[in-house]
């Protein structure tokens, strides 16, 4: 696995709420979980970032170091560091609320880099969001790059006012990863198949969409190739930070497959047929039943990945 990836976005304190009155502090924010997540699966990342000057703050950084990720130069600003208050019900499903700002400083480095991701509030508030996607476009010359919408409709105004945005990164991107919740409040009413093949044509050759217990179905946009692939029957504690999980472990799965890292590998994955691609969603798949199966978003290492896959021998 040659190269650098750099993941940009948000990273924050997740307080969970849950349904028995108990309350909560991890660190999270959708960016933040898949560095940790590629981390903790062996892969080498710097993350670009903004914490505050506090003890939040603080917490954060030394948990990111602690999982050997490279942080970018100005990462820490003034204000106080964001916070995501996730409601649990009695399912363990969460709802969200923020107390969040966003900004990138710089230009994050492109030297020795092969792969980029971002994603979800990073992508769409300002005035950080400019700045990623013109790291974005900058970087696709010489890298591959991924993308998770992951919409957060309490920051996000209306979908009209967001999916030009969404659409734009979608068009850059070579795997785009969303959830039927995502679509389904960009494009209400509209069928997956529908908004599949519209992503298809601005641009990635791979597009998965999750479903929770339902699994995820995996796209491919030059051969038209659509299947799904059941999720792994688990007991689910809580879903924070699942999708996180399963976006980790897909890129995970397509670097060492080296479909994803750099501009030969996009041209493989473009090429790529769905036998090529299932073994990343499987991993997905299991990364995303481990993180559900304990509190709060905490992905899997590559020993519990190892001793999950010998067990299912």
């Amino acid at each position: 696995m040659s190269g650098r990836t750099l993941v940009i976005g948000e990273s924050l304190i997740d307080v969970v709420q849950r349904s028995d009155g108990s309350t909560q502090e991890h660190v999270g924010g959708s960016p933040a979980n898949v560095a940790v997540g590629l981390a903790r699966l062996g892969h080498d990342i710097t993350f670009a970032t903004l914490v505050g000057d506090d003890d939040r703050g603080d917490k954060i950084a030394s948990h990111l170091a602690d999982e050997g990720i490279s942080l970018t130069q100005g990462n820490v600003g003034a204000r106080p560091t964001s916070v995501a208050t996730a409601t649990l019900d009695v399912t363990g499903a969460a709802t969200y609320s923020f107390s969040l700002t966003w900004e990138l400083a710089g230009q994050p480095t492109l030297e020795g880099l092969s792969h980029v991701h971002t994603g979800s509030i990073a992508a769409t508030l300002e005035p950080g969001a400019s700045a990623v996607l013109s790291t974005i476009q900058d970087a696709r010359p010489v890298a591959t790059i991924s993308y998770d919408p992951n919409v957060r409709p309490a920051l996000m105004e209306s979908p009209h006012e967001v999916r030009s945005k969404i659409e734009q990164i979608i068009g850059l991107s070579d795997v785009v990863k969303a959830s039927d919740e995502d679509i389904a409040w960009l494009y209400e009413g509209a069928p997956i198949s529908d908004v599949l093949r519209l992503w298809g044509q601005l641009g990635p050759a791979l597009t998965v969409v999750t479903r929770g217990l339902d699994g995820a179905l995996v796209a491919l946009s030059v051969t038209g190739e659509l299947t799904s692939v059941d999720a792994p029957t688990v007991e689910v504690v809580d879903t924070v930070g699942a999708g996180d999980s399963f976006m980790a472990g897909l890129l995970s799965g397509l670097l060492e497959a080296e479909l994803l890292g750099g501009v030969e590998a996009r041209e493989r994955l473009r090429s790529a047929s769905l036998a090529d691609v299932l073994p990343a969603v499987e991993r997905a798949l299991a990364c995303a039943a481990i993180t559900v199966s304990r509190a709060g978003a905490n992905p899997p290492r590559q020993a519990e990945l190892k001793e999950r896959d010998a067990g299912h021998l």
